[in-house]
């Protein structure tokens, strides 16, 4: 919606400089941004006497603003620069005042005080300073925005308030986001109190920032500025994505307690800064500083993985193997231009093999402009990879990592994006045969993982200056972090060599070619023994009894009984007394996400027992074992974070369904309710569990699992996705209603509101929000 007062800015900046030269006239539109504010800051430095001007408030204008004296109430030396703060107040939200008054008076002097107070600056009767100045003709927000919290504003105006007067600081965004000019300003301050110079604190971590760090560990008794400082950077880097039930935060404190100690542990474990037998170390040493406030972290680390455009010789193998690691990636197209293979050479894999090292490919094809990132760059990259990967006899499963070789703007994502569909198009066109990983920035990799799924993100870590690297904490599906190039002397041999972490539990990639094998093929084998001891047992149907035993240890309480009964205590007591034990090893051959085969077994025997009701608008506790059942609780932890997420449309974007993102409705959960659902339908259409299962994860079944699942619950449109959302959340058909209160209250609190007392637009956004989620992933398919 236009505003007048952002209008009337637009209109008198394009009609007061727009002959002046250089200046570039904003759009005339009544919404505020970028363009206006450069509009802005032109026609304030024509007045300032600077020529050309240009869309950029640096130095130079800071200085002549500066040269102007103190702008306080009664200042009146140029009529026009008093209407640019007044438009640029009211372009920030602020009240700018009476735009015929002429003098800098009592009203603007008030909306100055206001922006101070919500940037976390004393008031000081309404003085524009000269960085005040550049702050009011900026973008950044002072109040908390959709996705920020109260806890990193609160960090933000800390920020503000200790440092904003010293000469290389700027005042930040208080939005409670984290972004690049936090982590800036965070870096500088760690400068400053580890001792640099005010005018060297300019947030490069050379050898000076780094002396002070390995000077200044936090740990047990620690307190003052420097904690408070450490403390800052783990807020800005969490939550520690692990598993929902570890998913670690912590808090903003002067003084190292519980709560810091425990989120360090989990974080230190998430960041592989482990030792040689997988311990951390507990304290706020040099390598966590690091991994806390640089992409790369400590480059000097021991790390196990590595990766490199030089073929690997035997001699080269073993080397690498002595030095300690133990995975390689190598590119599986694109030649060397210097000479030499950069590509895989014929015979290299079993020399790698051999030498008892693992191997990641990795596939690019230029990936160094912008202009590189097409859909149909991406459609003929994803076939090209897989006939590569088949040509060196890469297993099913594999995951090649596609490069994003260049710092990626967030401006940019957009086509980075459509690449990635391309990607995952062209794969799934040869069958699905392969998975595929980003190499990137963190924000590249985060992004492009949150909008097409990929499997893994390979992180840039030491191009730490990038864009990309700087605000951003590491993607929650991280398998490698590239930390340093450096030069390996082998005898007579020189070869060049990256440094990468490796997160244990992550992509493992492969020591071996040509297996006929596919990730689930043991899970295949166990599901066929249980099968076999359920006909043994000689009593109800095997198919549903395996089911029940999957799931009777984490969903078999009093309201699964409720649900759908009992699961069969006999059977489950006459199989385990025969040796059987329940397994959570089933590795997604088509996501390469680890799959929780308990909630996935239960959703399956809950659409086995209930039938899917005849009227497409209608649902039943069937849906509640399964995707019911987890919008319920992703229901509450939204309603739980409503202060940073007002918008239940924008929470199911930006949280539901999606990799690397702690949520009781992960990708994980999404893909397990799909299958569940399809393995139910399998076995009441005639097949047994064992068939079912072993067509949906070594056949072509899960494939397709989105499109099926969509169409055959969900009617194929978003309209009825929506409406199918919207009668779980108010139906009053019982037990649903009992176990949706029970399930939303866990996660919002007692006094929650429920989905019926929401105004109806708010829940219909949310359920709009689910079904685009779910269409989006048949998109991606």
């Amino acid at each position: 919606m236009a505003d007048e007062k952002v209008l009337a800015a637009q209109k008198w900046a394009n009609a007061t400089y727009g002959g002046v030269p250089g200046y570039v006239k904003c759009p005339e539109t009544g919404t505020t941004g970028w363009a206006t504010m450069y509009s802005l800051i032109m026609g304030l430095q024509y007045e300032l006497g600077i020529s050309p001007v240009v869309a950029n408030f640096g130095d130079g204008t800071l200085s002549k603003v500066a040269a102007l004296g103190q702008i306080g109430v009664g200042w009146q030396k140029n009529k026009n620069i008093v209407k640019i703060i007044r438009h640029g107040l009211f372009c920030k939200g602020y009240w700018g005042g009476d735009m015929s008054v002429t003098s800098f008076d009592p009203v603007a002097a008030s909306s100055v005080d206001q922006m101070k107070s919500d940037m976390g600056i004393s008031k000081d009767g309404g003085v524009v300073q000269p960085k005040m100045l550049k702050a009011i003709l900026n973008m950044d927000a002072y109040v908390v925005v959709a996705g920020g919290t109260d806890k990193v504003r609160t960090i933000q105006q800390w920020l503000n308030q200790r440092y904003w007067q010293k000469s290389t600081f700027s005042i930040g965004p208080a939005d409670g986001i984290f972004s690049r000019d936090v982590q800036q300003a965070l870096m500088k301050a760690v400068q400053i109190e580890v001792g640099i110079p005010e005018s060297q604190a300019t947030g490069n971590f050379g050898s000076g920032t780094q002396a002070g760090l390995r000077a200044n560990p936090q740990g047990p008794g620690s307190s003052g500025v420097l904690m408070q400082l450490f403390s800052a950077a783990c807020v800005f880097n969490e939550p520690v994505a692990t598993s929902l039930e570890d998913d670690q935060r912590t808090h903003f404190t002067s003084s190292w307690d519980a709560d810091i100690d425990g989120w360090v542990r989990g974080f230190q474990k998430f960041s592989a800064l482990t030792d040689s037998k997988g311990n951390v170390s507990g304290v706020g040493d040099y390598a966590t500083w690091a991994q806390l406030l640089v992409s790369m972290g400590d480059p000097d680390r021991k790390v196990a993985a590595s990766d490199t455009a030089y073929s690997i010789t035997p001699s080269r193998a073993a080397r690498m193997y002595a030095d300690g690691y133990r995975y390689v990636g190598r590119y599986i197209n694109e030649a060397s231009s210097g000479g030499g293979s950069k590509m895989l050479e014929e015979g290299e894999l079993a020399d790698i093999f051999a030498a008892n090292l693992r191997v990641f490919p990795i596939f690019q094809d230029n990936a160094r402009d912008y202009d590189d990132f097409t859909w149909s760059n991406g459609y003929e990259h994803g076939r090209w990879a897989h006939d590569q990967a088949v040509h060196f006899g890469f297993n099913r499963g594999t995951i090649i990592y596609f490069a994003v070789d260049y710092d990626a703007t967030v401006a940019d994502m957009p086509k980075v994006v459509e690449y990635f569909q391309g990607v995952a198009s062209g794969l799934a066109s040869r069958g699905k045969r392969y998975m595929y990983g980003v190499y990137g920035s963190r924000n590249v990799c985060a992004q492009v993982t949150k909008e097409t799924y990929a499997a893994f993100s390979f992180v840039s870590g030491m191009s730490w200056g990038f864009s990309g690297n700087l605000g951003f904490p590491l993607p929650g599906n991280w398998s490698f972090n590239q930390i340093k190039e450096f030069k390996v002397t082998n005898g007579s041999d020189t070869f060049w060599l990256d440094a990468d972490a490796h997160r244990k539990g992550s992509d493992e990639g492969q020591n071996s070619v040509n297996q006929p094998t596919t990730p689930a093929d043991g899970f295949v084998t166990y599901i066929s023994g249980l099968y076999d001891l359920a006909v043994a047992y000689g009593r109800g149907n095997p198919n549903q009894l395996v089911m029940e035993y999957l799931r009777h240890k984490l969903y078999g309480d009093w309201q699964w009984r409720i649900l759908i009964g009992d699961p069969d205590w006999d059977f489950i007591s006459y199989a385990e007394d025969r040796g059987a034990s329940i397994t959570h090893d089933l590795m997604d051959p088509f996501s390469g996400v680890s799959l929780g085969t308990e909630h996935l077994m239960a959703t399956a025997n809950a659409h086995f027992v209930k039938a899917q009701p005849s009227d497409a608008g209608a649902v039943n506790v069937g849906d509640v074992g399964g995707w019911g059942g987890d919008l319920f609780t992703f229901y509450g932890e939204w309603r739980r974070d409503s202060d940073s997420y007002s918008s239940g449309y924008t929470y199911c974007k930006e949280k539901l369904g999606k990799i690397g993102v702690n949520s009781t409705f992960s990708y994980s959960d999404l893909v397990e309710d799909a299958d569940g659902y399809l393995l139910a339908q399998k076995v009441r259409g005639g097949a047994t569990i064992v068939q079912a299962v072993r067509d949906h994860y070594t056949g072509a079944g899960g494939a397709k699992r989105f499109q099926n699942y969509y169409a055959a619950r969900f009617g194929k449109t978003v309209a009825q996705t929506t409406a199918l959302a919207h009668e779980m959340l108010v139906t009053e058909e019982e037990p649903i209603a009992a176990g949706r209160t029970a399930l939303f209250k866990k996660y919002a609190g007692a006094l929650s509101i429920g989905p019926g007392a929401l105004p109806a637009n708010k829940l219909n956004e949310f359920c709009q929000g689910f079904a685009e989620v779910l269409a989006g992933h048949v998109q991606v398919e």
